[in-house]
């Protein structure tokens, strides 16, 4: 198994102002105070981590969360001279924070991007004011215009701006509303993901109680083909199943994650991929604070991904990507032809239309990205032919 570089570090910021109702990520609502021995924590955690990967040259840096954009000046200044201090930025690297709207003003822009932020990546949701409050966000969608006229203002960021449909309530003409909304601000990217309900949120205990009123599935799908027909329309290239870019702005290190390609990972609960080992940082904010200040390792959990496990992820994540999968890559990469390691389900998804091959190169359908997983699924381990 060829064994790829590491380029990539994932930085979790686990706190917010308030936990939104659909939202199952590793967050927390805690005082500013909490917040600083956090930084000090994430700090060593950075250099221990440093020590134990030398010399490596990170292409992308996302810190995500959480919302780190609530973390104050003097504390990213302290991540970064930590993060400069352990490992090596290449001078191009596309170095990406999370904010969520109105968690951000003129000063701590400019010190992010004297800090070396250059992609800014702004949690709008929705632009529909009764909308975001069923989602149990705290902002408005004067909010989102407000924060994306102040990152104008500084310079210097390439804008992301998430959306999400399937909300509860939510009609066609709320999401195309919103899809206006959002392209009429000009981002450079914009990434739009169907709503999921995820266990242990409220979303989950209402759903139960059959008070979550969704859209069909139907509808939703008719929100996903009018989200394509209208990126298109506007002039971005959707290159993964839920995002979309201006031509340059694919975010270099979500491409990363699709192309199976090894990452660092700090903060409590972030999931990490190095060495051929799949790990992820304990979650619990206390109990990850003291095990970084004694030095100790933070991973609660390791796995060691097999070479057919790795085959498959490479198969599953990279036909996300619109381009698919290259075969010349892959078997560069596990010395294995995909047409031999998958036949099967290659050879039935090409003959039911739902993948499509050019050359060499496998990919999805257009009609097979609302219905992805039944296709992705098939990838799984019962599918190899392990001759």
């Amino acid at each position: 198994m060829n064994r790829l570089p590491v380029k990539a570090l994932y930085l979790h910021v686990p706190f917010c102002a308030r936990k939104c109702y659909y939202c199952d990520f590793n967050t927390y609502v805690a005082k500013p105070e909490v917040w600083e021995r956090f930084v000090q924590a994430l700090v060593r955690e950075i250099r221990a981590l440093g020590r134990l990967y030398p010399d490596t040259v990170l292409e992308t840096v996302y810190a995500g969360g959480g919302t780190p954009s609530l973390l104050s000046c003097r504390q990213w200044q302290q991540i970064f001279e930590a993060l400069r201090g352990s490992f090596h930025l290449a001078s191009d690297a596309e170095i990406s924070l999370e904010a969520n709207p109105g968690t951000v003003d003129c000063e701590k822009l400019q010190v992010l991007r004297e800090l070396g932020v250059n992609r800014l990546s702004i949690g709008a949701q929705s632009f529909n004011r009764e909308l975001l409050r069923k989602l149990g966000r705290s902002h408005g969608p004067e909010a989102i215009v407000h924060s994306v006229e102040l990152a104008r203002s500084v310079g210097g960021f390439s804008l992301n701006l998430d959306l999400m449909f399937g909300i509860p309530g939510q009609t066609m003409e709320d999401w195309r509303q919103s899809l206006a909304a959002a392209v009429e601000l000009g981002p450079d990217h914009l990434s739009a993901y169907g709503l999921k309900v995820e266990e242990g949120t409220p979303y989950s205990r209402w759903y139960d109680q059959g008070v979550l009123d969704l859209p069909s599935e139907d509808l939703e799908a008719k929100m996903y083909t009018a989200l394509m027909e209208f990126m298109d329309k506007t002039g971005y290239e959707q290159y993964e199943i839920s995002n979309f870019a201006r031509p340059g702005a694919r975010c270099r290190h979500n491409l990363v994650y699709w192309n199976n390609e090894p990452y660092l990972a700090v903060g409590p609960g972030a999931h990490g991929y190095v060495d051929g080992v799949r790990y992820v940082v304990v979650r619990n904010v206390p109990v990850y604070m003291e095990l970084a200040w004694e030095g100790s390792s933070t991973v609660e959990e390791r796995h060691e991904v097999s070479d057919e496990e790795e085959m498959e992820d490479t198969m599953i994540l990279g036909l996300r990507l619109l381009e698919g999968v290259g075969d010349d890559r892959f078997a560069q990469r596990h010395g294995r032809s995909l047409f031999d390691v998958f036949s099967e389900p290659v050879e039935r998804y090409l003959r039911s239309g739902l993948l499509v091959q050019e050359g060499s190169r496998v990919r999805l359908a257009r009609e097979a990205l609302w219905i992805s997983n039944e296709v992705l699924q098939s990838f799984l381990a019962l599918s190899i032919d392990k001759v």
